[in-house]
């Protein structure tokens, strides 16, 4: 049975800065997510967005933020088991903390939760023959915006997401179309003025109702909504952004917790002996939930976890500037 130390769950920004922190202090560290990429919702929902609520940057993309935090985590050998959902966890009679996933079981010494707004999927195209297109034609995240250089896209869906995806990808793309079913759109009005006045082929009120290609997609088939009017559109790729479900399945888990998060102390431990959280997912009298927030909270959740799983270990580390001295 191989026992780490430290096992976060949640790779968002938050759970990236914890398992950082965790290899300064020299723990054996392992993250698990549900995701296929490190980042959370910053890496997978608006990559190209800039944040200005970090310190030290005076505004920053999400995604360079994200790159940024797995650099800074690369410092150490820590252990990546991305598209795991955590089902439960569990304590076991010597201590170590059992935590079964849809994958595996995986054992550790202490639990910090960064699950942020909880794990969360796109929700899928519901046509019989989408899952067909998935990577061959259809997208539900978007990593590189420039995959679609030169290409003709259609992006489904009508929220702030699906507008910031047709703006970036006007200038890049050959050819940008954006399928709503209502004539209006839920977004930003500042976004929708900008896409009205772009070159963004807006088609809206239609339906996705036929999607067709031999090897990959190629052609996109719509119904006019109240109307007889329908269209087959030529496309390279058709990214399809209805939104995701996001669960927070922790009655199971046993943790004192509401459907808005999980009850810490101040020093970030749970009602789950050995389990710590830090991030969006934690609960206190004067939370407020930022970026930065997490980044202070991991830190304590930490050095907590450590002193729960060695009472020798010290609650108060050494200042960086000695830890890294002899690096």
């Amino acid at each position: 049975m191989d026992i780490y130390d430290i096992t976060i769950i949640g790779a968002g920004p938050a759970g990236m800065f914890a398992a950082f922190y965790a290899g300064m202090r020299q723990a054996k560290t392992k993250i698990i997510d549900t995701l296929p990429q490190l980042g959370g919702q910053l890496a997978t929902l608006y990559p190209e967005k800039y944040i200005y609520d970090i310190p030290g940057y005076p505004k920053i993309k999400a995604g360079e933020l994200v790159q940024n935090l797995e650099k800074q985590i690369t410092t150490f050998n820590q252990r990546y088991c991305l598209e795991e959902e955590v089902l439960k966890i569990e304590r076991l009679e010597d201590g170590v903390l059992e935590i079964t996933t849809n994958k595996r079981t995986h054992y550790s010494r202490a639990v910090v939760l960064a699950l942020g707004n909880g794990s969360f999927q796109p929700r899928k195209l519901a046509l019989d023959n989408a899952e067909r297109y998935e990577g061959l034609g259809i997208d539900y995240y978007v990593t590189d915006l420039m995959k679609y250089a030169g290409k003709k896209v259609a992006i489904a869906g009508g929220g702030d997401s699906a507008i910031d995806w047709a703006l970036m990808l006007e200038p890049i793309a050959k050819e940008v179309s954006l399928i709503h079913r209502r004539p209006e759109f839920r977004a930003h009005e500042h976004s929708v003025e900008l896409l009205k006045k772009s070159s963004v082929n807006l088609l809206t009120p239609y339906l996705l109702t036929e999607i067709s290609g031999e090897t990959k997609l190629d052609t996109v088939h719509l119904e006019q909504v109240k109307g007889d009017d329908s269209i087959d559109l030529d496309v390279d790729y058709l990214i399809v952004n209805y939104g995701f479900s996001s669960s927070l399945n922790l009655k199971e888990w046993g943790l004192q917790s509401t459907r808005q998060g999980i009850f810490v102390q101040t020093d970030m431990r749970t009602s789950m002996e050995g389990v710590y959280a830090c991030g969006d997912i934690v609960q206190y009298d004067g939370k407020v939930k930022l970026i930065a927030t997490g980044f202070g909270e991991a830190p304590t959740a930490i050095n907590n976890a450590l002193h729960y799983i060695n009472p020798k270990n010290r609650t108060q580390p050494a200042h960086s500037t000695s830890v890294f001295q002899d690096k």
